[in-house]
């Protein structure tokens, strides 16, 4: 699993419930994929996966201070800065992280078929993931078509 990491062998069972293509000022960033048991509505209580395929290149800074920035703007400022720097690193069009959630306080992250890092911190899974799937997201038609509504 670790040289491939396809879902299945991740989260078996797991199946696609929504995707969806987030934009900035028109351009788009990266396409998304959300993954549940049999493809069923996002329940929090079970684990998930979601897959980000980049369509432009950004740093590993970048990435590390978008997601503190989205932390802080849900207002849940989070102290992991070097553990997401030990997650994250320079992505080019076509590059996918696959974040797989592992109860409430785990996240692995795979980039590109690997497993590059895991983060463990209380509640780590609805604080990340929120960013995406949460009520306040940046972009309610974004995560409405992650959620397959």
């Amino acid at each position: 699993a670790q040289a491939s990491a396809p879902i299945d062998q991740l989260l078996p069972g797991a199946e696609l419930r929504g995707q969806a293509s987030f934009r900035f000022l028109g351009l788009p960033l990266y396409d998304a994929r959300l993954f549940t048991p049999a493809g069923r509505a996002l329940d929090w209580r079970q684990d998930f996966g979601l897959e980000l395929t980049y369509r432009r290149s950004l740093s590993q800074r970048d990435l590390v201070e978008a997601t503190l920035q989205e932390f802080a703007r849900l207002g849940d400022p989070l102290p992991l800065r070097r553990g997401l720097q030990s997650c994250y690193q320079a992505v080019v069009p076509g590059d996918r992280y696959l974040a797989v959630t592992q109860g409430a306080d785990q996240i692995s992250f795979w980039r590109n078929g690997r497993r590059v890092c895991g983060l463990t911190y209380p509640g780590i899974k609805s604080r990340f993931m929120s960013i995406f799937l949460g009520e306040n997201s940046r972009s309610r038609r974004f995560t409405n078509r992650l959620l397959g509504q």
